[in-house]
């Protein structure tokens, strides 16, 4: 689990933009003494999540009995539920006697391979087809561990997740079943 103090080391032209953002935010911060936390999410997922990504493109395709292309099954994500991170932002926003330019890291500290997200699926679609991994080729930014210490929101701010993986998961899948008709073929 990464900490919040560790230097960051971006694989992606995209997490260093994020880099970036938090460097330009810490130092607006305390140049200016104003409050400005960074959260650093980690997997968000649920209802209104762009449908071509991992957890909308398993709800999608497993309500038809089947999955999608899959990289490398020991992949590993910390899968954080929408509105536990929506708790996490308005309680940043909203707890001001915080350092200027902290950073919180926003994550459930469990980590989940797509072995067992594939498997929570397959289980909660009653999905029959076998996962086919290796189908999508592996991304230079995936990794095997990728989970939040999430120490320090929790004891500065005071949050914790409420939702499991299985419940956020099978939430998600409502939401998705109940707009079918506003999302792509």
């Amino acid at each position: 689990a990464t900490a919040e103090g560790e230097a960051i080391d971006p694989n992606s032209y995209y997490a260093c933009t994020k880099a970036a953002a938090t460097h330009l935010c810490r130092h607006i911060a305390r140049d200016g003494d104003v409050h400005i936390a960074v959260l650093r999410l980690y997997s968000a997922y649920g209802p209104y999540e762009e449908p071509t990504r991992l957890l909308p493109q398993l709800v999608l395709k497993g309500l038809r009995g089947e999955l999608p292309p899959l990289v490398h099954p020991e992949i590993g994500r910390d899968f954080v539920f929408v509105e536990d991170v929506c708790d996490a932002y308005l309680l940043a926003a909203t707890r001001t006697q915080t350092e200027r330019g902290a950073i919180y890291n926003v994550g459930t500290g469990v980590q989940t391979t797509l072995r067992e997200i594939v498997e929570l699926t397959r289980r909660q679609l009653d999905i029959i087809s076998e996962p086919d991994w290796g189908s999508m080729g592996d991304r230079h930014w995936d990794t095997h561990t990728w989970v939040a210490d999430a120490g320090k929101i929790a004891s500065e701010l005071g949050w914790h997740p409420r939702h499991a993986l299985a419940e956020g998961f099978s939430r998600t899948v409502e939401w998705f079943v109940a707009h079918a008709d506003q999302l792509p073929g």
